[in-house]
């Protein structure tokens, strides 16, 4: 009866303050099952970022740096700035979405139909699907090393390819056990980064290191603005949570809470292993042994044994990574489908009433990530992208997209519907600066304008396809809307 009341009042005297906060499509966006609390949103974030980057990218930073560990961690202060005030603007738009979609629901409610359609479509065939698939490789590299196997990229993408399936399936059939799971290996892989951050720290000469200044070259070139892709890389993932708001037990404060504690915790764990790692075994060593100086550090902090142990910890931080993002994408699709703004909306947006999930959203997503698969495979055999993988350019054009979002909270705060200074104006002015100061270093990657094209076309063709597909419908909607008013 009070939900009827308030529809009713929505739609009266309050009906255009409706309109300011409620997307087109709201409507059409029925109320979902609250499965998760606090701890799984903080878990999902944690669990996101944490898992792959931090290994995976150490020696790129490195490398991008001339050595320097202190440009370094600036790079990885300067990413969480960004993240951290990124995360307090978008709980002012978490807080007034009930919707699923994260942050299609965002760009659709604030700031028009076609801007939600375009980002959904960049996030579902873009953005997403790049980051599973290098994660998933990931998984595939560290399994091989575990068990002392000489792989190239094919077997190495098998492996993560076999995970990555495997992943979205036990995601789309037992959602349940995908929370279980992020939360164990959240708690599992911080083992590895803490025990190699603090012996790391203890044994090694951090101080001598941070003296290092690395290659003059380095520095005077800027060059070592290009670290700032592999560090967004070893921290995406964050906003990815949001896709999960309408499931948390009371979102509207737990979110926002998540979205700022786990970037700083990120943040202290990651400048803990990165100095630790490259003052006990030196910049340099950590760039020539690549991706394999944590079993190797490993090794020599421990002993074989121990280290066994501790490279299984790392693998089962990867695969929790993949699963965290898995968990998120197989929603996504069914986000845009509600709204007919995808091919196949029919099929897509039904929800499996023994599972409660959108199974067919996660089939075409899984379609999806493996023609990444195809992709990152081309790209990494013919050396298209030195340094860097197909997911760095479409991490760099998702926070493109975020400054559009963190605008429209501004223009919340002059309304007057954002009452929070803080909230409203200094969050989203340095949330922005943070995303442009990443973009700008993104564009150090030789192939950054031809993938930031391609990543835009993705978004074109998203809105062009909302056009067309909804015109005739629009026109219905319209003639059913002149005839009640008449």
């Amino acid at each position: 009866m009070n939900d009827t009341k308030q529809n009713m009042t929505e739609s009266g005297q309050d009906g255009e303050a409706s309109r300011l906060l409620q997307p087109e499509g709201e409507s059409r966006r029925p109320p979902v099952q609250k499965k998760y609390g606090f701890f799984t949103a903080l878990a999902m974030i944690i669990g996101i970022c944490i898992g792959s980057g931090i290994f995976f990218k150490s020696d790129n930073v490195l490398a991008a740096t001339g050595g320097s560990i202190v440009l370094g961690v600036a790079m990885f202060c300067l990413a969480a700035f960004a993240i951290v005030f990124g995360g307090i603007t978008f709980s002012e738009l978490a807080a007034r979405t009930e919707g699923p979609g994260g942050l299609i629901a965002y760009a659709e409610t604030f700031v028009s139909k076609r801007f939600g359609v375009a980002v959904g479509w960049f996030t579902i065939f873009g953005y997403l699907p790049s980051i599973v698939v290098v994660v998933s490789w990931a998984v595939g590299i560290y399994t091989c090393i575990l068990f002392d196997i000489d792989a190239g990229i094919g077997l190495q993408m098998l492996i993560g390819c076999a995970f990555m399936i495997l992943c979205f399936v036990w995601n789309m059939l037992a959602p349940r056990f995908a929370g279980a799971f992020q939360n164990v290996t959240t708690i599992i892989k911080l083992l590895p980064l803490l025990l190699i951050a603090f012996f790391g720290l203890v044994f090694g000469d951090p101080i001598a290191g941070l003296s290092q200044h690395g290659s003059q070259a380095a520095g005077a070139s800027l060059a070592w603005i290009a670290a700032v892709g592999p560090v967004a890389f070893s921290y995406d993932g964050w906003i990815v949570s949001a896709a999960i708001a309408p499931e948390l037990k009371n979102a509207k404060k737990t979110l926002p809470i998540a979205l700022v504690v786990a970037p700083i915790i990120i943040l202290a764990i990651y400048v803990g292993y990165f100095v630790g790692v490259s003052s006990f075994l030196g910049p340099e060593a950590v760039v020539a042994m690549g991706d394999g100086h944590v079993f190797y550090l490993a090794e020599q902090l421990f002993g074989s044994q121990f280290a066994r142990v501790v490279a299984v910890c790392v693998v089962v931080a990867v695969m929790g990574t993949v699963n965290g993002l898995t968990l998120s994408f197989v929603r996504m699709p069914y986000a845009l489908a509600l709204t007919d703004d995808i091919p196949f909306s029919r099929y897509v947006r039904h929800l499996s009433r023994r599972f409660d999930m959108p199974v067919a959203s996660g089939i075409l997503a899984l379609a999806v990530s493996i023609f990444w698969v195809l992709l990152h495979v081309v790209t990494q055999l013919a050396g298209l992208l030195p340094n860097s993988d197909v997911s760095e350019i479409t991490i760099a054009t998702s926070y493109i997209l975020y400054i559009v979002l963190y605008a429209k909270v501004f223009q919340l705060w002059r309304s007057g519907d954002v009452r929070s200074r803080f909230k409203g104006v200094v969050a989203p002015v340095c949330a922005t600066i943070g995303s442009l100061f990443i973009c700008i270093g993104s564009m150090q990657n030789p192939a950054f304008w031809s993938c930031l094209a391609a990543s835009l076309a993705i978004c074109v063709a998203g809105v062009v396809y909302d056009r067309f597909k909804h015109k005739p419908a629009d026109a219905g909607t319209q003639s059913e809307d002149l005839s009640e008013n008449r």
